[in-house]
């Protein structure tokens, strides 16, 4: 027998259960769109968080731990048989500091890919206002050097915020859910005290939306002059250096090469937050999983159905064997039902897949803060390569469950078929 009789052969038992073939296409439909959706909602959501991460924090940070120790002064230059010694010098308290961080910014100038560098003081704070108290970091930079580090520029909800803080030492720009949180707006007083028990007064010049709750409820831009203040730390010291690179692509390298320079622990933003992306790319991984059983469930509807189409062709399986037909015959006919209920039912999910992503990038939605972000939509993300694995996984699934009933119209001796002992 050629392909084509095969063919023509298992068309025929197809046609003849039209109910059941469709409602078995169909499950493999279903599974098909819901398995395109969720590749590009998952797809969507990671995409999404490494957008805002990179908009948000530095491309790489120069942090204030040394992975060269500097050797003190008093050991430079040690004769044999003497011994220095330091008494007092536990200090459990002070804040780990780039000092004389120009000379750093100094020795970082020839890395051609920087675009942007911008020293930074953090501070853990509390903010009060009048009776309410929110915890609070306090990031002290220079404002005309912090505007394009973290696209801060972008964020404001006051356009002229940045220039205001230039020349207002007292002033802060606070996130905008802890603006609402203290209930307070531009131009009010608000009080910074440290966990020392010091209070700062400061104005408020202006708010940011970065779109990523946690950060728009905790942080706040305070000049750098008054964050050293608040930190007792010396004018040349800062806490960290954060740096805009030319490839984002390239910063764990451009990494690697600062912290080698200066010496001091370098991280690039994939490294900072690495927690965070494990995370979703594992959430994706189980998401997709998960779907992945909708197909074993089609799957099994396929089985189902070549089940029944075998007993029920038992006697015309029993016939043809008569007849000369051989085994890899019989089989290749019931396999290729399977392949037939398999691709029709991928032609027609990845088509509603297609739809049902459409109609979810569509749909809008009141931003919330209970979440990690903050959006007004689902971001959904296409691509050719989640199709063709879909279709492809489909159509194998389907042909692998057509494999066991296939093998078992070809186990039935056609003499006791024909003489009504089987069947």
């Amino acid at each position: 027998m050629t392909f084509y009789d095969h063919l023509r052969i298992a068309f025929v038992h197809l046609r003849e259960r039209k109910r059941q073939t469709m409602l078995t296409a169909l499950g493999v439909a279903v599974g098909s769109a819901m398995m395109i959706t969720t590749i590009a909602v998952a797809r969507g959501s990671t995409k999404n968080v490494f957008t805002k991460l990179i908009d948000i924090v530095p491309h790489i940070v120069i942090g204030a731990d040394r992975v060269v120790p500097l050797v003190p002064d008093n050991l430079i230059g040690a004769v044999t048989g003497r011994v220095a010694m330091v008494e007092k010098n536990v200090t459990t308290d002070r804040k780990e500091t780039i000092k004389n961080y120009e000379q750093v910014l100094r020795e970082i100038e020839p890395v051609g890919e920087i675009i942007d560098v911008s020293p930074f003081v953090s501070s853990k704070l509390l903010v009060r206002n009048k009776r309410r108290f929110e915890p609070c970091i306090a990031k002290g930079v220079h404002p005309l050097q912090e505007a394009n580090m973290a696209n801060l520029k972008k964020n404001l909800l006051e356009p002229d915020a940045l220039s205001e803080l230039t020349w207002t030492p007292n002033g802060i720009i606070l996130g905008d859910l802890l603006a609402e949180k203290l209930k307070v707006g531009y131009r009010d007083r608000v009080m910074l005290v440290t966990k020392s028990g010091e209070e700062y007064p400061v104005t408020v010049v202006g708010r940011f939306k970065s779109g990523f709750n946690v950060k728009d409820q905790r942080e706040a831009f305070v000049n750098l002059a008054l964050a050293q203040r608040m930190e007792s730390l010396a004018s040349n010291a800062v806490t960290g250096i954060g740096i805009r690179v030319t490839d984002i692509a390239l910063a764990g390298k451009i990494a690697a090469r600062i912290e080698g320079i200066t010496g001091y622990n370098t991280e690039s933003w994939d490294e900072t937050n690495r927690n965070v992306i494990e995370f979703y790319s594992r959430n994706s991984t189980i998401t997709l999983v998960l779907v992945g059983f909708v197909f074993v469930v089609a799957g099994l509807g396929v089985a189902s159905v070549m089940t029944t189409v075998v007993l029920q062709k038992v006697k015309d399986i029993a016939i043809m064997r008569s007849m000369g037909v051989q085994r890899k015959s019989i089989t290749r006919i019931f396999m290729l039902e399977g392949l037939m209920m398999g691709t029709m039912g991928v032609l027609l999910g990845s088509p509603v897949g297609h739809l049902a992503c459409k109609l979810i990038a569509d749909v809008r939605f009141r931003p919330s803060s209970a979440g990690v972000i903050s959006s007004d939509r689902l971001l959904i993300v296409e691509t050719p390569d989640a199709y063709v694995m879909v279709i492809v996984f489909g159509i194998l699934i389907a042909v692998i469950s057509s494999v066991g009933p296939a093998r078992r119209a070809t186990n039935y001796p056609p003499v006791r078929v024909l003489r009504g002992e089987v069947g």
